[in-house]
């Protein structure tokens, strides 16, 4: 079975929504957007996707965090079958590219469109979903939307959330119309009491993402899409190194408790760490010590306190806790060796995140139909497949990124990588929608 993208559809539709917080930046190659939670720039993406979804001939709930869910069920689905559904996220970082995120919302659009022109009959729904603040930018959580859907992140919780003015979530959705299906006249899942509640993950029967790849293997091995294999586990530590502040002229080179130079032992100390995981254990490990803040932070000041972040990331478990272990032996040896104090704490840490193999068999059977060469390989970034893997059968797939630049106005993927892309995830929504 393969069904082929309509490439200039999909185009259009990822053209149009980058023009929603479109940033001009002066280089005729870049392609800037900033939408966040809360914009009127997200306000009007939201309300084009409904729009495009309703076109299709999809229903439309939106639920109590905003997600956005459009659901197509052709009269060969049973409508209580749980559903196939796929989807990303339509927010960016500042400054980010047009491809995260939308290109995976608007391809899970073509891949039910590609269906419904081929004539495909489901067995069971197919849906459509955008999920809220994934990237994190506004309210501080990433893979929001998917964390509260997936019971991760409590919805009041979530919706207490402040951005930089003190506005709450909760207000912000509700200033832009999308706490609930009230603005756009869209259903709203409800609870046992009637009132507005999140989408349920757990009750669908597989979760597909596509999303541009964010590195180079896809694009070095000349292949249309990745099967990602497993999503990285992630741990960010707060290392505290508390020195003496003196007088930088006045104090002695033997006299000094510098605090940024133990600091600068332990950044060194993180790199050689990750850097003997990869050598003897896992290639995919790395740690990086990605902030330093310094007090007080004067250059006339032998720095007197240090707090370092410090994010390791890898698909073993028992690679990232060895760069933990090291992390936490090098503070050990400046407390010896330097005379500082040091504190140590693991604020976030979520294990790695295996795929789903029965998608991702689909998933390289629609390519093999398809002509479309796919790879496996691992995720070094967090998606919200890897929120709904906790609830249900998930895999993520990639397509090509030019240089493996993201987060960025030069991120770009060609736009016949996005439809071949797209027409492995189409093929693969519809093995998984047409029961055996």
């Amino acid at each position: 079975m393969t069904l082929p993208a309509d490439a200039d559809r999909l185009r259009a539709d990822i053209e149009a929504n980058a023009a929603f917080g479109r940033v001009e930046t002066g280089d005729p190659d870049a392609h800037a957007r900033t939408n966040q939670l809360g914009s009127e720039a997200n306000r009007r993406a939201r309300d084009r996707l409904v729009d495009r979804l309703r076109d299709a001939g999809l229903d439309v709930a939106v639920d109590a965090v905003g997600n956005v869910l459009g659901t197509w069920t052709p009269p060969s689905a049973d409508p209580e079958a749980a559903p196939v559904v796929s989807g990303s996220h339509l927010d960016s970082v500042p400054e980010g590219g047009i491809f995260d995120g939308p290109l995976g919302v608007y391809a899970a659009l073509e891949g039910v469109r590609a269906m419904r022109d081929a004539g495909v009959e489901p067995d069971r729904p197919v849906g459509v979903v955008s999920f809220t603040e994934e990237e994190g930018g506004t309210f501080g959580n990433g893979l929001l939307g998917s964390s509260v859907a997936t019971g991760e992140l409590a919805l009041d919780e979530a919706l207490a959330l402040t951005d930089a003015d003190g506005e709450t979530l909760g207000e912000a959705l509700d200033r832009i119309g999308y706490r609930g299906g009230r603005a756009v006249d869209a259903a709203a899942p409800t609870d046992e009491a009637g009132e507005p509640t999140t989408l349920d993950p757990a009750s669908w029967a597989a979760f597909y993402e596509l999303h541009i790849e964010q590195d180079t293997t896809l694009e070095e091995a000349g292949a249309a899409a990745g099967v990602v294999t497993t999503i990285t586990g992630i741990t960010h530590c707060e290392a505290t190194i508390a020195g003496e502040a003196n007088h930088a002229g006045a104090t002695p080179m033997d006299g000094r408790t510098d605090a940024l130079a133990a600091a600068s032992e332990f950044v060194l100390d993180v790199e050689a760490a990750a850097n003997d995981v990869v050598a003897t254990s896992s290639p995919s490990a790395v740690g990086t010590v990605g902030s330093l803040s310094v007090d007080p932070n004067a250059t006339n000041v032998v720095p007197g306190r240090v707090e370092a972040g410090v994010d390791i990331r890898d698909v073993e478990a028992g690679s990232m806790e060895a760069i933990v272990e090291a992390a936490r032996d090098s503070l050990a040896r400046l407390e010896r060796e330097r005379g500082v104090e040091t504190a140590f704490e693991r604020p976030f840490d979520v294990a790695p995140t295996p795929m789903s193999e029965r998608l991702r068999e689909a998933a390289h059977d629609a390519a093999d139909a398809a002509g479309r060469e796919a790879i496996d390989l691992h995720s070094g970034a967090a998606h919200d497949a890897m929120r709904v893997a906790g609830v249900t059968d998930a895999s993520l797939l990639f397509a090509p990124s030019r240089d493996g630049i993201s987060h960025n106005p030069r991120e770009w993927t060609d736009w016949d990588d996005c439809a071949a892309a797209a027409e492995v995830l189409a093929g693969a929504l519809a093995r998984v929608a047409v029961d055996e």
